[in-house]
């Protein structure tokens, strides 16, 4: 009776360890993992941008008095309007209407010494004829004469800078423009040249905006940009780049670009924000994160889910060039993908071929 109870338990026990190897095989065969995928969607265009910028005058001065002086009135502040001839500031003139009545005075002490000059020459002029004086007289009466009149011409040439300076200390608009700088104030005393306020022409504007040194250098030369208000991203204008700064800044790495508009509203006004932006056509690419390439050398390949959406496969993929792949830490597929097929975007690297899968992004 023993030996038959030991062996009914001997039986049992390998029955037991049968089954338990036998599920755990099954559970490794029937492992699932879960993944997330995106759906293929070939693009023929691109969005370059956008990039905040705002809206600045293309010709615009720095204006200032051509004499020194201490500055007296500003008739004018940031955002007025300005006309043609119109006085802007002032200078203090005592100083100038001194230097003018100094010259109107040596002018006439001029005039004076060149009337009694002439009067001299022409008395010893009848006296040679009389050969009552010696011709080394006459030539000195006459280079007298001739002395008198250069100092009559450089006593008015004196008078007439006088006058100018005066002219001076206003400073007046050279064009209809708007003040956009403020430099300087009442009281201050200011040297020859230096800037009082910057006038700018509103009828010629242009979009400026920084762009990063790496797509500055892949703009289109007849690419048409559109530019857009922060504030109404409704109101739109079309421009051309005009100029492209030769450096980049130091600290962003980025170069300044000069966007002439074509017919820009009246919503575009001076020191607006905005935001400038360049559709691009391309070939048909796949934009795809990063993070769904598998790269082996040279090799590039993704994972595809299978139609039934059960298990995934390994396809090798082309990848465009470089520059253009750095847009949003996307790469830019251009070969080996159909539109409608999904790919798996994360956790790559532990999926093997025809590994089973689950869709966790709500797809079927």
């Amino acid at each position: 009776m023993k030996t038959r109870a030991y062996l009914a338990l001997g039986l049992v026990t390998a029955a037991l360890a049968g089954c338990n190897g036998h599920g755990e095989e099954g559970g490794e065969a029937a492992a699932v993992r879960p993944v997330l995928t995106q759906v293929v969607a070939p693009k023929d265009s691109i969005t370059f941008g956008p990039f905040a910028g705002t809206i600045e005058p293309r010709y615009q001065a720095q204006l200032g008095f051509q004499i020194p002086g201490r500055m007296v009135a500003r008739d004018v502040t940031v955002g007025d309007l300005v006309t043609r001839g119109q006085r802007l500031a002032a200078l203090d003139t005592i100083v100038t209407r001194f230097d003018l009545t100094r010259a109107e005075a040596d002018l006439a002490d001029a005039k004076a010494q060149a009337e009694n000059a002439e009067a001299a020459e022409s008395r010893t002029r009848r006296l040679m004829s009389g050969n009552a004086v010696s011709q080394a007289t006459l030539d000195q009466a006459v280079a007298k004469r001739e002395t008198a009149r250069a100092r009559v011409d450089q006593a008015m040439a004196s008078l007439q800078k006088a006058r100018d300076q005066m002219g001076y200390t206003e400073l007046k608009a050279e064009f209809d423009g708007v003040v956009t700088q403020r430099l300087a104030e009442v009281g201050q005393v200011l040297s020859a040249g230096q800037g009082v306020v910057t006038v700018a022409r509103p009828d010629v504007r242009e979009a400026v905006v920084d762009i990063p040194e790496a797509h500055a250098g892949a703009l289109p030369a007849d690419g048409v940009f559109t530019v857009a208000l922060q504030s109404a991203p409704e109101l739109t204008a079309r421009g051309r780049v005009r100029e492209i700064a030769p450096l980049a800044e130091s600290g962003t790495r980025s170069k300044r670009i000069r966007i002439t508009l074509d017919d820009p509203g009246p919503a575009f006004r001076l020191g607006a924000t905005i935001n400038v932006s360049l559709m691009r056509k391309v070939p048909p690419t796949v934009r795809l994160p990063a993070s769904a390439l598998l790269e082996d050398g040279a090799r590039r390949s993704v994972w595809v889910v299978s139609p039934d959406g059960k298990s995934v496969s390994r396809r090798d993929v082309t990848v465009a060039a470089a520059r253009d792949n750095a847009e949003d830490g996307r790469v830019a597929v251009v070969d080996g993908l159909k539109a409608g097929e999904r790919v798996v975007v994360a956790g790559v690297h532990v999926l093997k071929e025809g590994q089973a899968v689950r869709l966790t992004d709500g797809a079927v």
